[in-house]
Order: C-alpha cells, then sequence, then structure tokens
C-alpha cells in the first residue's frame, strides 16, 4: 500500500472523519432568501426592518471587540437569522492556521448564533502575508488530502460541519487531475462539509476556462448544498471578471433556475460588494430571485422564523 492511500485512509478513519459523517445527517434549516449585511443598508435595515428573510454577516468586518458596527449587529440579528462568511479562513493554504482568528471566529460565533459559517475552497496567503485574494488551488490527489485533514480540523475546532463555496479562477493548473466539481464532492464526502454554490462563480470559471456550467451543477452531490450565492460580474468579451458591482446577469439568473431544479429549495442571497445600491434596488433583485423559485416550486417552503 503507497504512503499516500495509508494517509488517505487514515484521513477518512480518524476520529475527527468519523464525527463528520456523524454531523452529515443535521442538515441546517432552509432560511429563504437573504441579501448580504452592508454598512450602506445598517439604517434601512433597522429603520424599516425589510422584507429580507436573512442576512448573511462578512466574519472579518466583526472580529473585534466592540465598536458601532458590531452594536448593530447585535440588533440586526436580534431581528434575522444569520449565517457568517469568511474570506480569511486559507482553507487550502499550507501554512498553519492563525489560532488568533479561528479563536476570533468562535467568539463572534457564540454572539452571532449562525445558522452555519462559510468561508472559500482556496488559499488566501502563506508565510505570514495575507494576499486579500480567493487563490485558486490545483485538483490533485496530495492536495485533496491535504484540504480534508484541514477541514477535519477547523470542524474541530468549530464544533461544527463548515460550509465551503467554489471560487470564480481565471488560471487552471497543468498537473490538475480532477475537475473542480470532482474535487470538492470527494471533499464534502469526507469531511461531511456542506457546499454554498456560487452561481456566478460557476458560470465566471465555466465562461473563463470554457466547459459548460451545467456539467460543473450535475457534478456537485444534491444532499450537501445548503446555500446558493447570486451576483454581477464584468464582462471582459474575453474573459469575464467576479466584480460583484453589477446586478446579477441574465445568464446567471438561468443558471439560478438549473440550479433550483436540480438542488430544490436553497437558501438564496444576493451579494453586492462595490458600487452597492439603495436598499430598496438590492430588494427588487431579492424578488426576482424569489419569482423565479415560486415558478419552479409553487410556494417555497416557509423561511426560518426565529434567529435562535
Amino acid at each position: 500500500m503507497s504512503r499516500r492511500q495509508t494517509q488517505k485512509d487514515a484521513s477518512v478513519n480518524s476520529p475527527a472523519a468519523r464525527s463528520a459523517r456523524g454531523r452529515q445527517t443535521q442538515r441546517p434549516p432552509y432560511l429563504g432568501f437573504g441579501l448580504g449585511l452592508r454598512p450602506q443598508h445598517y439604517r434601512d435595515i433597522l429603520d424599516t426592518n425589510p422584507d429580507v428573510d436573512w442576512f448573511e454577516v462578512i466574519s472579518e468586518n466583526y472580529m473585534v471587540r466592540g465598536g458601532q458596527p458590531l452594536a448593530i449587529l447585535d440588533q440586526i440579528v436580534e431581528r434575522y437569522p444569520a449565517v457568517m462568511h469568511g474570506v480569511s479562513l486559507s482553507i487550502a493554504s499550507t501554512a498553519p492556521f492563525d489560532e488568533d482568528y479561528l479563536d476570533a471566529l468562535n467568539a463572534l460565533a457564540k454572539r452571532v448564533r449562525p445558522k452555519w459559517i462559510s468561508d472559500h475552497l482556496c488559499w488566501t496567503g502563506v508565510h505570514g502575508v495575507n494576499l486579500h485574494d480567493l487563490l485558486p488551488i490545483p485538483y490533485t490527489r496530495e492536495a485533496l488530502d491535504h484540504v480534508v485533514a484541514r477541514v477535519h480540523y477547523v470542524q474541530e475546532r468549530l464544533g461544527r460541519p463548515l460550509c465551503l463555496e467554489n471560487v470564480s479562477t481565471y488560471v487552471q493548473f497543468g498537473q490538475s487531475e480532477m475537475r473542480e466539481w470532482e474535487f470538492i464532492s470527494e471533499l464534502a464526502q469526507r469531511t461531511g462539509c456542506w457546499l454554498l454554490f456560487d452561481v456566478n462563480n460557476v458560470y465566471v470559471s465555466a465562461f473563463n476556462h470554457g466547459y459548460d456550467a451545467l456539467d460543473f451543477l450535475n457534478g456537485i452531490p444534491v444532499d450537501r448544498v445548503i446555500q446558493f450565492h447570486l451576483a454581477g460580474h464584468s464582462d471582459m468579451v474575453n474573459y469575464v471578471v467576479d466584480t460583484h458591482d453589477h446586478p446579477v446577469r441574465d445568464e446567471v439568473w438561468t443558471l439560478y433556475e438549473a440550479a433550483l431544479r436540480r438542488f430544490g429549495p436553497i437558501s438564496t442571497m444576493i451579494e453586492r460588494d462595490d458600487d452597492i445600491p439603495p436598499l430598496g434596488d438590492m430588494l427588487v433583485e431579492l424578488d426576482h430571485a424569489r419569482t423565479l423559485a415560486q415558478g419552479i416550486f409553487g410556494r417555497p417552503a416557509p423561511a426560518c422564523s426565529s434567529a435562535a
């Protein structure tokens, strides 16, 4: 038996792996239709209690000991369910985890009581340097074993399954041994992690690399997806860039409908990170997502009504 196979078997049969498989059936609740929480909308949210089922919180924005944003967050999570979404976990890095970061993430989770905690399947830095970008990884067996072990570690630290998002990519590694969706599928099976299916990222990567986005969609296990992201991108003619500064484009809405038909009613939210419009404009987009889901399923499953 090869050393790689021995390591893989040890990972699959470790206490962390057995614990992960035991948690696989404890699916988080369906939340309905949400928005990313942005400071530009704080006042409107608190003053008007908009028709938003839930909010996604960027974890790093609130991993502090105090201040007005954290005080506002406390008020919002009293009214709405929330999930936490990180951008700096660097789950695929070869650098050791930042234990202070994990401690702060745990502390925020105790405060917010999120329905789940998500981050990206990527690396964001190495040698103590955060590059502030979501960087791609090679889809090899060696990389898979490495990420599996790191997911187990984080899940044990958090005391819950992690939810991982597919990122948009602009380069591919020649040494990859499988497709991205195959890598993600085996990662979910071996760790028990949940999946955040970013519809826009799938479209962007498929366009840039010349494959069919439906191949990606159909390669992801139905029972592991618990959240959809919708966002806008910039069309540069020969390639597209995941900029989150435009409304959701028609081609992404079409792919979202296909995702709904494959995965069923899934908690859906819209991201906007630049050129952020008034809250009312975001609610129009959110209503469009609701309308598409209603056209497929009829009346959607009721959203979670409690932030507890």
